[in-house]
Parts: C-alpha cells; sequence; structure tokens
C-alpha cells in the first residue's frame, strides 16, 4: 500500500470518529456530512482506481480468484462492526454488499481465507501424515523381512559351509574308493586271467590227453562201399558214427540259455566233435572257443579267441580230432588255427572272391573250402596246397559240406541247384534242381540218405540221394530267407535258420513244421550235438541261445 493511500485511509478513520461524535448532536448535519463523505468517497475510489489501474501488474488471469466469499466472513465482518458500535459503517456496508451482489460486481482485489487455506494444509497434513503412516509400517515390514532374510543368510551360510567340509570328507572318500576299486579291477582281472587260462589250460590238456589216446591204436581203414550199380546217381550209403548210447528223441525244444558271444553279427557256429564246446564265427573278424553252460549254469565261458583276418568271418568247422579249427573269411583265404599253440598254423589262399565255408574230410586229411568265385577246393592241410579244383557251378559256392565217413561231398549254389561230388575223382555223381532262388545252404542227414537244402526265398527241399530227379518234400519257410540248415544225430528232425528271427524245426517224414523264438534279428546259423538233444543257434544281434 502506498503512502498516499495510507494517509486517506488514516484521514477517513479520523472523519469516521468525528462521525461518531457528532451523531448525538445534529441528524441533519450528519446526513449532509454522510453525502459529503460517500462524494468524498466515491472521489478517492476514483482515483485510487486510476491509480491502482496505473501502477498495480496486470492481474494474471490463471491465477485463482474466489468470487464467493464465505458466510463466515460476512458474519465477522457484521459482528465486529456491531462490537465497536459502528452503525453506520454496517449500514453503508451491508448496502455496498448488497449493491455488489446484485450488480455482480466482483473486480475488487482478491482476500485470502485464512481458515479455508487452513482447512485444506489440515487436510493435506492429514493425508502426509497418512502416507507417512504407512510407509512406516511398510519400513517396519521391511526391516523385519530383511532382519529374516539376514537370518535365513547367516543359515544357508552355516549349511553351505557345513555341506562344503562334508562335500570335501566324501571327494576324499571317493578318491579312496576309486582307487581301491582300480586295485581291485586290477586284481580281479588278473584273477580271471588266470581262471580262463586255468581253463584253457584244461580244456587243451583233455583235448591233448584225447589225441594222445588216439596215437597208440591202429586205426582200421575204412571200408568204402561203392554204389550199388541199380543206382543212377552213384550215390554211397553213409557209414555209422561209433557215438556212445543213442539219446532219446526230441522234436520239441526250450529255451535253456541265451548269451552275448559278438557285438556284431554271428555268422556260423559249429559244435566241437567230442567235448560240450563251441565256436564262433563273426562279422568282428574274430572266432572265439565257448565252454557251454552245463546243468546248474547259465552262462558260458571264453575259452579262446583268434584274430588274423583282415576281414568279416564267414564260418567255421572243427577238424575230427578237434584239436583244430578252420575259419573263412571275406579276406578271401582259408586259416587253419591250432588249440595247443593258440594261433594261425596255415594260411590258405587261392580263391578270388570270398570264402564262405569249409568242412573236414573225416580223416583230417583233407580240407575243402567254398567261395563266391563259383569253385570248391580240396586243401591238403599237412602240406597246405591245394589238391583239387572243382567246377561246376556257374555261380557262387555257398556251402560245402562231408558227408561222414564217406568221400561223397555236398556243395549248394546261387544258380540254385545242389550237387554231391567223389571228392576222390573231382566229378558230380549227383545234381538236385529244383529251387527258383539262389541256395544259402544244404546239409547231409547223418545216419539216412536225405538231404536238405534252402534258398534266399525261405524254401526248403528235402532230397533222397537214391533219388536226385525231384525233391521228397517242400517246406515254404518264406518269404525271409532260409540261411542254414542242420539234422539232429537221428535224421528225423531238422533245424532250419530263417531271416524272420525265428528257428522252424521240420519233422523229415510228415514236414511238420514248429517255430521257436529267442532271437531279435534274423538268425545266420543253427547246429546240434552229437547227441541231438541240444540245439544251438546264432544270429545277427550277437546273441548264441541254447535250446534243450
Amino acid at each position: 500500500m502506498s503512502a498516499k493511500k495510507r494517509d486517506k485511509v488514516e484521514e477517513k478513520r479520523d472523519k469516521v470518529e468525528e462521525n461518531c461524535d457528532s451523531l448525538k448532536e445534529s441528524p441533519a448535519e450528519d446526513e449532509e456530512k454522510d453525502e459529503e463523505e460517500k462524494e468524498e468517497e466515491e472521489e478517492e475510489e476514483e482515483e485510487d482506481s486510476s491509480s491502482s489501474s496505473a501502477s498495480s501488474p496486470p492481474v494474471n488471469p490463471e491465477d485463482p480468484v474466489v468470487q464467493d466469499i464465505p458466510e463466515s466472513v460476512e458474519d465477522f465482518l457484521r459482528n465486529f462492526l456491531r462490537k465497536l458500535g459502528l452503525t453506520r459503517t454496517l449500514s453503508l456496508f451491508e448496502l455496498e454488499w448488497h449493491s455488489r451482489a446484485r450488480g455482480g460486481g466482483g473486480g475488487g482485489i482478491f482476500v485470502p481465507d485464512a481458515l479455508t487455506h487452513r482447512q485444506a494444509l489440515l487436510e493435506k497434513l492429514e493425508a502426509v501424515r497418512g502416507d507417512a503412516e504407512q510407509l512406516r509400517k511398510q519400513v517396519l515390514t521391511a526391516a523385519q523381512s530383511l532382519l529374516r532374510m539376514q537370518q535365513e543368510s547367516d543359515y544357508h551360510r552355516q549349511q553351505h559351509r557345513r555341506l562344503s567340509e562334508q562335500k570335501h570328507v566324501l571327494t576324499g572318500d571317493c578318491k579312496q574308493l576309486q582307487e581301491q576299486l582300480q586295485d581291485s579291477e586290477e586284481a580281479l582281472k588278473r584273477l580271471r586271467d588266470k581262471h580262463e587260462a586255468a581253463l584253457r589250460t584244461k580244456t587243451l590238456l583233455g583235448l591233448q590227453k584225447e589225441r594222445a589216446q588216439r596215437l597208440p591204436e591202429p586205426e582200421p581203414e575204412t571200408p568204402r562201399r561203392k554204389p550199388p550199380p541199380s543206382s543212377p546217381s552213384g550215390a554211397m550209403e553213409p557209414c555209422g558214427l561209433p557215438a556212445g548210447p543213442e539219446a532219446p528223441e526230441k522234436s520239441s525244444f526250450q529255451l535253456f540259455c541265451s548269451f552275448r558271444a559278438h557285438q556284431l553279427p554271428i555268422s556260423g557256429v559249429a559244435p566241437h566233435p567230442g567235448r560240450p564246446l563251441l565256436a564262433s564265427a563273426s562279422d568282428d573278424r574274430t572266432w572265439r572257443l565257448w565252454d557251454l553252460p552245463r546243468s546248474g549254469e547259465k552262462v558260458a565261458r571264453m575259452l579262446l579267441i583268434g584274430e588274423g583276418h583282415s576281414d568279416w568271418l564267414s564260418g567255421c568247422s572243427f577238424h575230427p580230432e578237434g584239436s583244430r579249427l578252420a575259419t573263412t573269411s571275406g579276406d578271401k583265404t582259408v586259416r587253419l588255427w591250432d588249440f595247443s599253440a593258440c594261433r594261425c598254423v596255415l594260411l590258405l589262399a587261392g580263391h578270388s572272391q570270398p570264402t564262405w565255408g569249409s568242412s573236414f574230410h573225416s580223416s583230417g586229411q583233407i580240407l575243402a573250402s567254398c567261395s563266391a568265385d563259383g569253385t570248391v577246393r580240396m586243401w591238403d592241410p599237412s602240406r597246405g596246397c591245394c589238391r583239387m579244383i572243382l567246377r561246376r557251378h556257374g555261380a557262387s559256392v555257398n556251402s560245402v559240406a562231408f558227408l561222414p565217413c564217406s568221400d561223397l561231398l555236398l556243395t549248394s549254389s546261387a544258380d540254385k541247384t545242389v550237387v554231391v561230388w567223389d571228392g576222390r575223382l573231382g566229378v558230380s555223381t549227383a545234381t538236385f534242381r529244383g529251387h527258383r532262388h539262389p541256395c544259402n545252404h544244404a546239409a547231409f542227414s547223418p545216419t539216412t540218405n536225405a538231404v536238405a537244402s534252402c534258398d534266399s526265398r525261405g524254401t526248403v527241399h528235402l532230397w533222397d540221394t537214391r533219388k536226385p530227379a525231384a525233391p521228397t518234400g517242400i517246406v515254404d519257410a518264406g518269404p525271409h530267407a532260409a540261411n542254414q540248415v542242420a539234422f539232429n544225430q537221428s535224421g528225423k528232425l531238422l533245424a532250419v535258420a530263417s531271416g524272420d528271427c525265428l528257428v522252424r524245426l521240420v519233422e523229415a517224414e510228415s514236414c511238420g513244421v514248429s517255430t521257436l523264438a529267442g532271437h531279435r534279428k534274423s538268425v545266420q546259423s543253427v547246429t546240434f550235438d552229437l547227441q541231438g538233444g541240444t540245439l544251438m543257434s546264432a544270429g545277427s544281434d550277437g546273441l548264441i541261445n541254447v535250446w534243450l
């Protein structure tokens, strides 16, 4: 407020006091004075408005302007004027107040309402206090959570420390156990090697003993039977084997045990001529000699393993004395292994294609081998030379077998024929035709004139060596291939290794068929023991099954 305005306000206050004193003296004079005061006040208001408009800064339209003064301020002013006894001022105030309200004049300067402002501030303060209380509760909760987490952290740290100590202790114990395990494995390996060496030595000593027992005795010459004049095929009757008492005939078998002989497919198995031993040849380029499980046992023991071929093995066959083993392979060679020396003692090379099979003559002085080059070679094992080559087949010769106690030789070929040869002369005496697909294998019956052959379509033919014109029986085991056939000792039962994971048993007289399931892949080889009471089968799954 300027000094000029302050002076005017003081003059008005003095005039109001004078007017209050003179109200009691003369009412007429009061009215005149009131009119003069009104005129002066109007002039002062005009001057103030002009001076305020000129000097005061423009009011910001964004500033809040309270148009309606709360009722409490109006009452306060009235009570204040009545208390002082300023009735004329009160009347003028009411007059101007109502006139402004009716005229809508609201251009006055905003006077802050302290009570309203205080109320708003109190509300804000209350809201702030509520927020502060909530924050205080949250802080307390967070502090409690932090304390709990610190306690849990301390607990877990202690647990971690304890577990770390236990881990160190267990690590030390594990290292000690590993060292002990290594030592025990080495000791177990040494013991196993000693055990296998003892078994091998025992087996070899038994073989040598049998061989020594045979040497002093003069071997009587085996009479060779000539074919009867009426036989057009020139077939020879096989002589009987001097075996022990015959076992009762069996027509049904059950799986006795199964063991893994090789990791890769097994191509052929052969039984030992005098002991419960079995030789196996595999695609892993090795052959193995197994001691078959006896009564009360379920696991076979490996006695020997032979390595030397540079390709897969296709088959194996025992020497009649049981002291040697012949193996054929995809490397086109035939190898002769001696059990007492535990090594290959003879390598026979001459075939131009992979060799598929071999067979010893009952005297042990001749070894026949067949090959994919379509020939059969007759070898002299004592001199290591080829004595004769048989050429007749027009395709691969897949199997070869000597008839026991005879010079007759049986071969099967991919040219769909089966041929009987005279091993002394090297000429064919009979040819069996009837297969429509390549022949995989053929076998003699040990005691009868029967011959069995199988082909790649699963067809099995039964022949009579005296009547080679037509088969005496046909068994369809297809459509999977029949890989190998084998007669039992009596010649009345035929086992067939099929490509559908089954071993089929065929009765030679009635051609009745039964099946044995135990392999997971194709069955590649089957054979009977010398008594005919045990059947062994081997397949592409690397397993050898023993059936009783």
